[in-house]
């Protein structure tokens, strides 16, 4: 019995990029809104949270998110290239995901008191418990999830995602200011599991029925198990710096840390995640068309980077006022999260150009491809951030991993131009003329807050935090106004091409 939802193999849309931008405008939107709702109430939390909590929390967490990666053994992703998926195979997969999650959070439960050990903090042990009892509930939304993704509902994905950010955050400040210290970043994080689960379960329901054929999933667990390699790389990749400060520097350091690269690349791993849920099924639709392909891809780059670069540019000038302004429970000021900031921020921009690779090579069939990215970028800032930390001390060395993420970035980025043009023929002046408008915007809040420094002189951090949030604004108003104007039209694909002999 095949599903009664987009059953039949995925068509070349006509209407690509229009997906592309629905998906953008929806999910983008949604993303702005979390990314504002989470920022904000971290802020408010890290009033009631000493450094040292900040910080064991940021090391769980770290650790909750790698683990993550393995749930679905990515079969979300497999499920959304498909070309044709029955009802049983759903079903199947449904059981066979919140079954693989759940030995998953029992597993963390046992390796628990070990990590606490590693780290030499044995009460961490605990608050991994919230870290197990998210990973079944984040297995039960996702085929609900990536059935929305397949058949392109971005607009109820946006809605799940917006609530379940929403009460996850008011759970996290109930906590924090109940005095729950540690457990209100850690409880909050597991809420929003739950949250999600039950949005989806709202947006769009999915009972499956008791039955398993395994035979009948096995080519989705085939390419879901390589594009699981890719996203295990990827979290451990995003969560390396947050162990290994933990492990060399201890909890109190990593605060300011985890501070800093929360501010700066929050936005970043946000926009990966949205261009995953909007490229990858659009890809997947036109991957058999280079050209079609190669359009896509420049079109979203440069939508991505017009969402991200003004607001990595205001978070660089925002860096210092906003770090003097914000402080502990104790009073102690977040200020020599200042430079590390800035400098993140400057990473946080070349990252996003280099995320749009991830679905481009999942919805051509590539996820190994994924994967040997995600390692090699994996083994890059893990040897970078082991030599920072046999070679300078905590003050330093905070500075020291955020130009490790600064200099990586532009490495991979050179290896992922090499792959475009060596697979699919795009060269980088193919992805070029989306990104000039983002860049002259960039370029003038830069030069314009500048000037006015020296025209003013020093200003006060309120002032300063004032001046670079009507900056990025003024940014942001510029590039809207220009996306306003008409878009030339690209003619539908014809035919694929035919096999070779």
């Amino acid at each position: 019995m095949t599903a009664p939802f987009n059953d039949g193999p995925i068509q070349v849309a006509d209407g690509h990029r229009e997906h592309l931008r629905r998906g953008f405008n929806w999910l983008g939107g949604a993303t702005i809104a979390a990314k504002v709702i989470d920022f904000s109430t971290i802020l408010i939390v890290l009033l009631f949270l000493t450094k040292a909590q900040v910080g064991t929390a940021a090391i769980v967490i770290s650790i909750a998110m790698v683990i993550e990666a393995f749930d679905g053994l990515g079969t979300a992703e497999a499920l959304i290239q498909a070309r044709s998926v029955s009802r049983s195979q759903l079903d199947t997969l449904f059981w066979f995901v919140t079954g693989a999650a759940t030995l998953v959070g029992a597993l963390t439960l046992i390796a628990a008191p070990w990590i606490a050990a590693l780290y030499g903090e044995p009460g961490m042990a605990a608050y991994f418990v919230a870290a197990a009892v998210k990973q079944p509930l984040v297995g039960a939304a996702l085929i609900p999830l990536a059935i929305m993704n397949r058949d392109l509902q971005y607009e109820r994905i946006a809605m799940v995602n917006v609530a379940a950010t929403l009460a996850a955050a008011l759970t996290r400040i109930a906590l924090a200011v109940a005095g729950a210290g540690t457990w209100a970043l850690v409880a909050g994080f597991a809420a929003s599991g739950l949250y999600t689960l039950i949005g989806t379960a709202i947006a769009r329901p999915f009972w499956p029925a008791f039955r398993f054929r395994m035979a009948e999933i096995m080519p989705l667990v085939r390419f879901g198990l390589r594009a699981a390699a890719a996203n295990i790389f990827e979290q451990t990749f995003k969560n390396s710096a947050f162990l290994l400060i933990g492990w060399f520097y201890g909890a109190a350091p990593l605060a300011y840390y985890r501070v800093a690269s929360d501010v700066a690349m929050e936005p970043a791993i946000a926009v990966g995640t949205l261009i995953n849920r909007t490229a990858l099924p659009v890809f997947a639709r036109v991957a058999a068309f280079k050209d079609q392909l190669a359009q896509s891809l420049a079109w979203s780059v440069g939508r991505l980077t017009a969402l991200v670069a003004p607001l990595a540019a205001g978070l660089f000038l925002a860096a210092g006022p906003l770090m003097a302004l914000l402080h502990d429970e104790q009073g102690n000021s977040y200020a020599a999260a200042a430079l590390p900031l800035k400098i993140l921020a400057a990473a946080a921009f070349l990252r996003v150009t280099l995320q749009a690779l991830t679905p481009l090579m999942m919805a051509s069939g590539r996820p190994g491809s994924a994967a040997a990215l995600s390692a090699s970028a994996l083994v890059l800032v893990t040897a970078g951030i082991a030599a920072v930390g046999v070679t300078f001390g905590p003050a330093t060395g905070i500075v020291a991993v955020s130009a490790v993420w600064l200099g990586v970035y532009p490495l991979l980025l050179v290896w992922g131009g090499f792959y475009l043009k060596r697979k699919w023929g795009i060269s980088a002046w193919d992805l070029a003329p989306g990104l000039v408008a983002p860049l002259i915007a960039v370029a003038a809040m830069l030069a314009g807050v500048t000037l006015l420094g020296r025209l003013i002189g020093d200003m006060p951090p309120a002032i300063g935090l004032g001046v670079a949030v009507s900056a990025t604004g003024l940014a942001y108003a510029g590039l809207f106004l220009r996306s306003r104007r008409p878009e030339p039209v690209i003619p539908p694909p014809g035919p694929p091409p035919e096999p070779s002999r």
